[in-house]
Parts: structure tokens; C-alpha cells; sequence
């Protein structure tokens, strides 16, 4: 493995390239603080990435472990290390020739305890709509009676301490604005007397007033297109531009906004053009990011789907949905998505639902609600003139066609209320597929994903292909990502348990349940267990990780408990599905190697910015928040033993090498990285293979679906049209073997991929 060559250290003044080479994503914590990035700051040099990419961080609520939850826009987080901190960090990763992005939440801010770390909010409380912040927030005053209602209290209010104490409401830990005049009255007058109304936490759905994020109460929506409120919320994050501390943004929940294209086109003007800008959207498989937008595209989930889906053989996934329907009695994807959407909007989001019903009127307010059911994608854009076929059609027929007619022309003539539909149905879209759906569905976990298509999880190569020309094409700067702080698994557990779709008889019988003599036998845990457990395999203290995982599956699942109605004897007994870590059936084994290796490999090449989440430079096995928001471990000695000439000795090393040597590829060639074309395989085993050159010379190969390749004989006589030239391998040889120029038209694979299932060339 070749030496790394980062910049020299004395030079700090660097202009840093418009575009990232690639990103490294670092958790900020109260644990994992600017100094500790400070002090990783030298391997990730060496590893190659050209940006450190931040998560969130401003003023967050304390303790917080991830920093979405924003309390005050004017400062950088005290217990990361404040601004002196932050731009140390900043500093420190100039002089290893790397820039940092960071990650912004314009959409909410925290309802805090105490409320008065909100400080806009704590005034629009005591003061009312009369307040200046209180165009901050959308509030709904006629809707709440002249109130802000606050679900914060652990019980009615009737059972709670309610008391005022040095001109503050107190309830425990949490306390409340008086408004001017009212401390003296008696407690009932003075609750009638404020501008909210604390309420118990379970009159949410009924008597929410304020928008938030999705259906955390404790986050309440921002209105940012207002010109005031976007420059209050972002002075800071601007300063920090201009000042060359961040060279990029990344935008939480663009689709959390009333006019993301304004927005961003707002944003845009005040960065600059040398501001590397992407959002975190959504798409769905048909869906193309608006071209009009002033960004260089997405975060990548669109990525992480495709190259997930090339790696999941669409016979296997098939047969697993159809045993996993017999063994559980649940019905399939279409079903499970509706009924979860249906369940989540009358539900968990009825408040929100009120506000758009009660805008809409009794006539449209059915056809309002099928509507945001049936809608194919996230959520409309304004000016957009048509509804999609998708969502009209089953909404006219169960709503009627002239209301849906009707609700159509309101979305139309009204931009408001358009505005709070479109951020209605991103909310929902969210939580009833991302946060229920998901959850209940799972014949193949690692379909289970964001951006993911779980009733149809397999991408062929040609779908790959024709999506990469389109990145390259259009949105060649774009971000890619196979691991993230919001995965449910990460891309190495996804690996091994997309290898199943190769040998579906391996999730065993009908009821695959680790003990039948449990006391409350539930087929669906049992089926969601055993495929986690495969994938997290023997990692460090894997049984309470698995366990942990499945307890908050199976309340987001909500087929028997959820997080607001905790069955408490069903939750008792889901540790026992979690008995003992799984490995792989021995004849996985090579096809997760296969799996782990491919993913990895054509996330780094393919067009895109490509993010590294951290830790994952080497095989990183994590389940969902909080397990993969753990501090991060840095693969230190193995890169140096790497650098120093030994070769890798398992599929973490091999993965490490071949992470190593794509970023410094994109760091030190990124001229490299242009451009995007298919290369043509051959023969019997032709579909196995994925190959594709970038311009001007780099020729990469990855196998696919290499359990199904081996029992069908092998790669046999498939040959690869080489494209013109001589070609030379970019990682070194396992053992003894030969490193061989390539050379000529064509070339057998089994030669070309002899001692490892991916391979990476460059012409000479």
C-alpha cells in the first residue's frame, strides 16, 4: 500500500477546492468533542478524505448526543468546546490540508427544559404574538384559543405541582414565563391568564397547535422564509463561512421547509458560490431532485440504495418476502406502508391533520387525508400544477373525485395552505415509512432503509449504470453515503444480511424463532432477530446491542407496544430473542466478504462526493441511533501497518486498504473522477459482474451475488471488454500473485478478479 502524501503541514493558508474529494463524518458529543476531531485530525489526513463533515454544532439542549435539537443560533455548543473550539479544530485541519462542512438545522429548535435556553420561544410564552420572535414560530393562536399549547407535563394537570416561584410557573425541572401582571392570581386564573397552556404530554395529537419536527413536540418548527428569522438563524453559521472556518453545508430536513427552493436560493446568495452546499432529501426511486435548486445535490441516500439494491439478488428477496408472510401472517409492502401511513396521520399527526382539515374545509377535509396518504413521494413543491397520478387516483376513489378536484385548486389559489401540506406529508412520509413501516416490514433488513424500496429492494446493474450517468451528468458533485448517523444498520451489517437474499433457506423454517418455548412467541421479532444477529454478528458486546435494538424495533413497529403505550409484559420478554450473537452460515461467509468489499468500492468510485461515516474506513457493525452515535475508534495502527507494507489479514484490513487508496486517489487525482461509462461483460456469468471506467483512466470491477455465482460454476468463460490501453492494479496482490499489466480487448474474470471478488486499475 503506497504512503500517503498529505500537504505540508506548514502550510495553513491553502485554498481549499470548491468541492469536496470526499467527506468524513464525525459525531459531536458531550463525549466525542472538538479537541478529540481535533486529535483524529491526522489520520483522517492520512486516510485521504479532503473534508471533516460536523454534525450540528450550535447551542443544543445540554447533554444532548447528536446536537439536532439547537437552543441558541448565535453560539457554538459550550460543551463541545465553543467557538475557540471549533476554530482550533478549524485551524488544526488546515494545516493537514482539509476543510470542514458543517451540518445546519434550519427547520426546528429545541422546546427545552428549562424553556428559557430557548430564548425566542421563552419571550413569544411571556409575551404572546405580540412578541418580535414570535414570527419565529408557527403557531396556530385561533386554533389553541389565544394559547400556545405546551404537551410537557408528565400528567393531567390536575395531578401535577403546579406552583410559581420567583416570578417563574414551576413544574419539577421544568418551569414556565408568567405573563406581566398575572403572578398574583390564584392558580387557575393565572393558567387561563398566560399565553400557553401547559397540558399532559398525551393531549398531543388533539390540542397541538405549534408545527414541529415530525411528531416530536419537543421540537418546534421554525419559520426560516421569513427574511428575518432566516437572517437571525444564521448569522452565526455565515460568520463561520466567510471567516474560512467551514467551506460547506449540509441541510438538515430540507423538506421540513415551507419554500425549500427559496430557501435555498436565500442561502445561496449568502454563502457564495464557493460554498459546497447539499441537502438531506429523500427520493424515492422514480423521483429526480428539483433541477432548479441552487445545491450541488443530495446527502446520498439515493446512493445508498442503489448500491445496496445491485448487491441483493431479486429471486432470493422474493422467496424471503413470501416465507416471511407465511411465518408472520403480516401483509405485504403496499398494505403495510398504507396502514402504517393511515395509522401515523390519524394518529400520531391527527393534530397536524385538524389544521389542514379545519383550513380546507368539511367538504375537502376527506380528500385533504387520502391525499396525504396515497402521496407517492415526500412532499409537493410550490408552483407545481399537477397532483401525481399516484396519490389522485386512490384518493377520488374513496374521497371523490370532485374533492380531490377541490383540494387540488386550493393548493393552487392558497400558499399556505399548500405550504403546510407539502410539510405535512414529508412529516408523514418520514415517520410512517422511515419510523413504522420499516419497522413491520422485514423480510430482508437490509432493504429496511432510508430511501429504500422494501417491496422491491433489487437494482440491477443496468439500473446502476443508467443512475450513475445521471449523477455524472447532471449532478456530479452530489453527495454519496453508504453509513450514516440515521441508518438503522450500517452498510457492513447491511452487507451480511443482503447476503441472504442468496440462500433464503437459511432464515430456516417457518417460525425461525431461537426458542419456541418462549413465553410470548411473536414470529416477526423472532424473524427481525436472527437477521440483526447475523449482521452484527461477534461484535463487541453484541447480545445488550441487539437487545437494545430490538426494543426499540419493536416499538416503533407498534404491532405490540409502541413508545407512548408500553406493553410492559411483551417488552419483558424481547431481551430473550436476543440470547447469543449469530454468525454467518459458513457458506455466507465469502458472500458477505464479497458484499462488504463491492458496496464499498463502488461508493467510493462511483460519480459523487463520496462520505465516509466514522469508523467505517474499516468494517464498522452498528445498529440504530444510539448505537452507531457511539465515539468514534479510528483504525490508527492497522492504516500504519498497512502504509508500512503488510497485507491486510481480514476483510476489515482489506477494507481499510481499499478505502485508503480510493480517497487518496480522489485527493491526489481527482482529475481521475470524471465522466462515467459502463463496461461491457460476457458470457454465462456475465450479470455477476458491475464494471465502469471513469475518465480519463480508471477501470473498476466488483462481483455481484457471489454465493449465486459460486454454486452456478463459477465465472466459467465470462470475459471483459477492456477498454483501450494498459491497465495497472491500484491495490497490491494478496500472497505470492503477480500484480499483471492488463492489456489487449478482453480479459477472462476469473483472471482479472483471481485473488479478491473487486479490483481498481488505472491506465498506464
Amino acid at each position: 500500500m503506497s504512503q500517503p502524501h498529505p500537504p505540508p503541514a506548514s502550510d495553513s493558508d491553502v485554498p481549499k477546492p470548491v468541492t469536496p474529494t470526499s467527506t468524513y463524518r464525525l459525531q459531536l458529543s458531550p463525549e466525542f468533542t472538538f479537541a478529540a476531531a481535533e486529535a483524529a485530525v491526522p489520520h483522517l489526513a492520512s486516510l485521504g478524505v479532503s473534508h471533516l463533515h460536523l454534525s450540528p454544532v450550535l447551542e443544543a439542549v445540554p447533554g444532548s448526543a447528536h446536537g439536532y435539537d439547537v437552543t441558541d443560533h448565535s453560539r457554538v455548543r459550550a460543551e463541545l468546546g465553543g467557538e475557540p473550539g471549533l476554530r482550533a479544530l478549524a485551524r488544526r485541519a488546515r494545516e493537514h490540508g482539509l476543510g470542514l462542512v458543517l451540518d445546519i438545522v434550519p427547520n426546528h429548535m429545541a422546546v427545552p427544559t428549562p424553556l428559557r435556553l430557548n430564548r425566542p420561544l421563552w419571550e413569544v410564552l411571556r409575551d404572546g404574538p405580540g412578541s418580535p420572535y414570535a414570527r419565529w414560530f408557527d403557531i396556530d393562536w385561533e386554533a389553541g384559543g389565544g394559547q400556545v399549547v405546551l404537551p410537557l407535563l408528565a400528567g393531567p394537570v390536575d395531578s401535577r405541582d403546579l406552583r410559581v416561584d420567583g416570578g417563574t410557573l414551576r413544574d419539577g425541572e421544568q418551569e414556565f414565563p408568567l405573563r406581566a401582571g398575572t403572578e398574583g392570581l390564584a392558580l387557575p386564573e393565572l393558567l387561563a391568564a398566560q399565553w400557553y397552556r401547559p397540558t399532559w404530554w398525551r393531549e398531543t395529537s388533539t390540542t397541538l397547535n405549534y408545527r414541529r419536527f415530525f411528531t416530536i413536540s419537543e421540537l418546534i418548527g421554525v419559520r426560516v422564509e421569513d427574511p428575518e428569522v432566516f437572517t437571525a438563524t444564521h448569522a452565526k453559521v455565515l460568520e463561520l463561512v466567510r471567516d474560512g472556518v467551514a467551506q460547506g453545508l449540509r441541510i438538515d430536513h430540507v423538506d421540513g421547509l415551507a419554500h425549500p427552493e427559496e430557501y435555498l436560493g436565500r442561502l445561496r446568495a449568502a454563502v457564495g458560490d464557493d460554498c459546497w452546499v447539499v441537502v438531506e432529501k429523500i427520493l424515492a426511486r422514480h423521483e429526480r431532485l428539483p433541477a432548479g435548486w441552487p445545491v450541488a445535490g443530495t446527502t446520498g441516500y439515493d446512493a445508498l440504495h442503489r448500491v445496496d439494491g445491485v448487491f441483493t439478488d431479486p429471486g432470493g428477496a422474493a422467496e424471503l418476502a413470501a416465507r416471511y408472510g407465511r411465518s408472520t401472517g403480516l401483509p405485504p409492502w403496499p398494505q403495510t406502508a398504507r396502514a402504517c401511513a393511515r395509522e401515523v396521520l390519524t394518529g400520531d399527526l391527527a393534530a397536524e391533520l385538524r389544521t389542514l382539515e379545519r383550513r380546507a374545509g368539511s367538504e375537502l377535509a376527506p380528500a385533504v387525508r387520502e391525499l396525504l396518504i396515497a402521496f407517492p413521494v415526500y412532499r409537493p413543491y410550490p408552483g407545481e400544477c399537477e397532483l401525481p397520478a399516484q396519490a389522485v387516483e386512490p384518493a377520488a376513489e374513496l374521497a371523490g373525485p370532485a374533492a380531490v378536484a377541490g383540494v387540488r385548486e386550493l393548493l393552487l389559489r392558497d400558499p399556505a395552505f399548500a405550504a403546510r401540506f407539502a410539510q405535512t406529508s414529508a412529516a408523514l412520509r418520514a415517520k410512517s415509512l422511515e419510523d413504522r413501516a420499516f419497522y413491520r416490514y422485514a423480510p430482508l433488513l437490509s432493504a429496511t432503509e432510508v430511501g429504500g424500496e422494501p417491496g422491491c429492494p433489487a437494482v440491477s446493474p443496468q439500473e446502476f449504470h443508467a443512475y450513475c450517468a445521471v449523477l455524472a451528468r447532471d449532478w456530479p458533485d452530489t453527495g454519496t453515503v453508504l453509513s450514516t448517523h440515521d441508518t438503522k444498520r450500517s452498510a457492513d451489517v447491511r452487507a451480511r444480511i443482503s447476503a441472504l437474499s442468496q440462500a433464503p433457506e437459511l432464515m430456516g423454517g417457518p417460525d425461525p424463532s431461537p426458542d419456541p418455548h418462549l413465553a410470548s412467541p411473536d414470529p416477526h421479532l423472532a424473524w427481525v432477530a436472527r437477521q440483526t444477529a447475523l449482521g452484527l454478528g461477534r461484535a463487541p458486546e453484541a447480545v445488550p446491542r441487539l437487545a437494545d435494538a430490538l426494543l426499540k424495533g419493536a416499538r416503533e413497529a407498534a404491532l405490540h407496544t409502541s413508545w407512548t403505550d408500553r406493553n410492559e409484559e411483551y417488552e419483558a420478554g424481547v431481551p430473550e430473542y436476543a440470547r447469543a450473537p449469530l454468525d454467518l452460515p459458513a457458506q455466507l461467509a465469502e458472500a458477505a466478504r464479497a458484499n462488504l468489499l463491492g458496496m464499498a468500492l463502488l461508493h467510493l468510485a462511483m460519480p459523487g462526493v463520496p462520505e465516509v461515516y466514522q469508523g467505517a474506513e474499516t468494517e464498522y457493525r452498528a445498529l440504530v441511533d444510539p448505537d452507531n452515535r457511539r465515539p468514534a475508534r479510528f483504525p490508527r495502527d492497522a492504516l500504519a501497518r498497512l502504509d508500512a507494507g503488510a497485507a491486510p489479514q481480514a476483510p476489515a484490513e482489506e477494507k481499510l486498504a481499499l478505502t485508503a487508496a480510493l480517497l487518496r486517489l480522489r485527493r491526489d487525482r481527482p482529475d481521475l473522477f470524471r465522466g462515467y461509462a459502463p463496461v461491457t461483460a460476457g458470457g454465462p456469468a456475465a450479470d455477476h459482474l458491475v464494471a465502469f471506467t471513469r475518465a480519463p483512466g480508471l477501470l473498476v470491477a466488483a462481483t455481484r451475488l457471489s454465493h449465486r455465482l459460486a454454486a452456478s460454476g463459477g465465472w466459467r468463460d465470462t470475459r471483459l471488454d477492456l477498454p483501450p490501453g494498459r491497465w495497472t492494479p491500484v491495490l497490491p496482490p494478496h500472497g505470492e500473485a503477480n500484480s499483471p499489466v492488463l492489456h489487449g480487448s478482453t480479459i477472462e474474470v476469473s483472471a482479472l478478479l483471481s485473488d479478491r471478488p473487486v479490483g481498481v486499475w488505472l491506465r498506464l
